[in-house]
């Protein structure tokens, strides 16, 4: 299982800079890239920062994606 998130495609239809909510949020441009990309997950902090930063409820912007096992 792995944690999705739909950052980047929010943030790009509210027409939000990376480096912009970087800043908002008190974490690194670079961190962020990460983010969006699933290469690293957001602590349970920075997700709730997050939702908070988009007004959204949380279980839009990150779902657990189960998987089929083969």
């Amino acid at each position: 299982m792995s944690v999705v998130n739909h950052i980047r495609k929010i943030r790009e239809e509210k027409k939000i800079p990376q480096k912009a909510m970087a800043e908002a949020l008190d974490v690194s441009r670079q961190t962020m890239t990460a983010i969006e990309k699933g290469k690293y997950n957001p602590s349970l902090e920075l997700s709730l920062k997050i939702a908070a930063y988009f007004e959204m409820p949380f279980d839009e912007i990150f779902y657990l994606d189960k998987g089929e096992k083969e």
